[in-house]
């Protein structure tokens, strides 16, 4: 038993690799924090629980299938040639099957517990990401990450609807912070890994338009990025302790940015990276702390 065990736990582990779960936990954090938002009170517990669990599978059904698109270019870059489906751990079609049982499902979710807007909102997002963004988009320009980006930035908006069944202003801000944090964060990275996106033919801005070019982009998204996160505070749905993380937050991320501008290492680049994960979960970490403290005031 405990051998049967042993060898399924790789494939267990090459299955949960797909999804990637490092990234999708904060993808459903922020929907979380946008259900939280979206109303007085705590959001009814069992509608809670069935969106966070439909948008992550969702969420985790459009990681397999990029996983699956990309198989072949990601063979041939180091941060990424270890995946499963490069290195053969599973076949292309247990990629797709994996995609179709958890988009499916959760789909099948957000019809059932949660409601329709949510449900067709969140199919946009998959087809945004794993379709518009992965097909067309990232092979063809370097500006993939700023139109594509609008796909990551749905989840606070898709809990937002979630608990409310409407889009509203808040909602809008919420993806807008997303919207705006995607590129530097992704930029960041591509710095730090240009020589791999080259090797696999992704026109990325710091291979079509060089290092310092991307940085000043990097440093005017944070710059719009730092403005969108105080609107929060204007709409009424954060008060002083969150406008106070807020500060913190972007005046590190801005100073950094700054720096990285004026003297680029590709050490420095991906530490930066790694901040800017650290920066969009303690923003919204930030609005939910403030959220317990703060009564909540409609717009």
């Amino acid at each position: 038993m405990n051998t049967a065990v042993l060898t399924r736990s790789p494939r267990l582990r090459a299955f949960a690799s797909l999804c990637k779960l490092r990234v999708n936990s904060l993808i459903v954090f922020t929907a979380m924090v946008g259900m939280l938002l979206a109303q007085p009170g705590l959001p009814p517990l069992a509608r809670f629980l069935a969106a966070s669990a439909g948008i992550g599978m969702v969420a985790f059904a459009a990681a397999a299938i990029n996983c699956l698109v990309e198989r072949t270019l990601d063979a041939r870059m180091a941060r990424t040639r270890s995946r499963p489906l490069p290195r053969g751990d599973i076949a292309p079609t247990e990629a797709l099957s994996l995609a179709m049982v958890l988009g499916g499902s959760g789909l099948v979710v957000l019809h059932t517990w949660v409601n329709d807007l949510t449900l067709w909102l969140t199919l946009a997002t998959f087809l945004g990401y794993a379709v518009i963004y992965t097909v067309v988009l990232k092979p063809a320009t370097p500006m993939n990450i700023v139109i594509g980006g609008a796909a990551g930035a749905m989840p606070p908006l898709l809990g937002w609807t979630a608990m409310t069944g409407q889009v509203a202003p808040q909602a809008v801000v919420l993806f807008l912070i997303i919207f705006l944090w995607t590129p530097p964060h992704f930029w960041a990275l591509c710095m730090a890994r240009r020589d791999d996106y080259a090797r696999a033919g992704f026109p990325m801005l710091p291979i079509t338009h060089g290092i310092r070019y991307t940085c000043l982009q990097c440093l005017i998204y944070v710059a719009l990025l730092s403005a969108a996160s105080f609107l929060p505070v204007a709409l009424n749905m954060a008060g002083v302790a969150y406008a106070g993380a807020a500060t913190v937050l972007d005046a590190v991320f801005l100073l950094r940015f700054f720096r990285l501008w004026r003297d680029y290492s590709d050490a420095a680049s991906w530490r930066l990276f790694r901040y800017s994960i650290t920066y969009l979960g303690l923003l919204f970490a930030a609005l939910f702390l403030d959220r317990l403290v703060t009564p909540w005031l409609p717009m």
